[in-house]
């Protein structure tokens, strides 16, 4: 009997508010159960509700999630660990739980002005996805 271990991978963000949530919902979307999937703050700060509606938007339900710390991960093993956020990357220099590291810093669309922020929340959820996209098509 074969078992195969699935991939465990975890995004970083600060708050863990809104990119790393989005990011984890879409990669749970796009890869089905072929990874483990988490996300985590370096200070996390409550889940977004533009978040929420950004990705309910593509049908991919986020309500359920909570901002969680990266202290909870302590001591946990990773494959991948991806920084979504030059912030998340420079409090995380090294993950204590390993893996290879990957960093690609999205625009922060909570920053964004309040009249402009649900827009800006699905160009950078587009653009993770369009990420994500590629990260599981290079792990066939």
């Amino acid at each position: 009997m074969t078992t195969t271990t699935r991939q465990r991978i975890l995004f970083l963000c600060t708050g863990n508010s809104a990119r790393s949530q989005m990011a984890e919902g879409l990669l749970r979307h796009l890869a089905g159960d072929r990874f483990e999937v988490f996300s985590a703050g370096t200070r996390p700060a409550g889940l977004n509700p533009n978040a929420v509606t950004a990705m309910a938007e593509l049908g991919i339900n986020i309500a359920g999630s909570r901002s969680k710390s990266v202290d909870e991960f302590a001591g946990e093993q990773f494959d991948y660990v991806f920084t979504v956020c030059d912030n998340a990357k420079e409090a995380c220099p090294i993950f204590p739980g390993g893996g290879r590291r990957l960093h690609q810093s999205f625009e922060d669309p909570a920053a964004a002005p309040a009249d402009e922020q649900l827009q800006v929340f699905r160009k950078v959820r587009d653009q993770i996805a369009g990420r994500l996209r590629a990260f599981v098509e290079n792990r066939h």
